[in-house]
């Protein structure tokens, strides 16, 4: 009974492919970014783009076989945290030290600011829905407290709520009915209802951790959350439920973001603040917006 348990255990955590699901490796060789390696995303055409290399300031262009380039420096004193792309292609970078969110043409290059507002403390994470909606995180870590942002196509900011604590990862479900945030030093994850509107209510406790902190944050097209647990070198992976399936062992300890791609989009690509550059590795499921 134990050699059959092991046996399809086995067939369980490979995929067709012949490679082991779950397992960390090297995506990129180390030290090719900033130690504030962060915010990866794909474009429609399927490139990866990370933020901070070689230094702050820029963006990053890193090719399948992991050769990374430069792709654009940003303009003096706008240090990117965090990449997402909307339904026409263009680049939207969370600003934390120009408190900023700029818009980049990927055509041209030409770097825009798309909204500033005095009241944004550090613009963190950014997930956009399917009507070009942009929902940001934007902590405030002196004070451990923390805001919540919808900005509506065009630019226009409009505060969800600043009853939180130091907010960092944002991502949507498939469906876009739910918007999910945690917070980084209280280790928790909170879920709202959003309406058509992009407005949130029903602010309850989605999960919550009694060490590490929390960064980055996205979900697999069957609802099912990952996380970054910052310091343990882990990826927690909850149900929509809230419960912890599995924690993916990384080779490093400092992951900072993650996002889905690849073949299927079952790769999950992670960003690694101590070794300074790429992890991945293969799942069962791909992400929020693959079939």
């Amino acid at each position: 009974m134990k050699s059959l348990y092991l046996f399809l255990a086995a067939i369980v955590s490979t995929s067709a492919f012949g490679q082991e699901l779950y397992v960390a490796m090297d995506h990129t060789a180390e030290n090719l970014f900033s130690h504030n390696i962060e915010g990866p995303a794909f474009d429609r055409k399927g490139n990866l783009y990370v933020v901070n290399f070689q230094k702050d300031g820029t963006i990053g262009l890193v090719k399948p076989d992991g050769h990374a380039e430069l792709f654009i420096t940003l303009p003096e004193g706008s240090t990117a945290n965090s990449i997402k792309f909307d339904s026409q292609g263009a680049m939207y970078l969370a600003d934390f030290t120009g408190h900023n969110v700029l818009r980049v043409d990927m055509k041209t290059k030409q770097i825009s600011t798309y909204v500033h507002d005095d009241r944004f403390n550090q613009p963190n994470d950014l997930v956009i829905n399917r009507k070009d909606q942009i929902f940001a995180s934007d902590p405030n870590w002196k004070e451990g407290t923390g805001q919540i942002w919808r900005i509506d196509k065009g630019g226009k900011a409009v505060l969800l709520t600043s009853d939180m604590g130091t907010t960092n990862g944002i991502t949507l479900s498939p469906d876009e009915k739910t918007l999910y945030v945690n917070e980084s030093v209280q280790r928790k994850i909170w879920a709202f209802d959003v309406d058509e509107s992009g407005n949130i209510s029903n602010k309850r406790l989605f999960a919550e951790f009694p060490d590490f902190g929390f960064d980055g944050m996205a979900c697999d097209n069957k609802g099912n959350l990952y996380v970054t647990r910052y310091g343990k070198g882990t990826i927690a992976i909850l149900s929509p439920t809230g419960k912890v399936t599995r924690e993916v062992q990384l080779k490093g300890k400092r992951c900072s973001n993650l996002v889905f791609g690849g073949k299927k989009g079952k790769t999950v690509y992670v960003t690694m603040q101590d070794r300074k550059g790429l992890e991945k590795f293969l799942n069962e499921h791909p992400g929020k917006g693959y079939k």
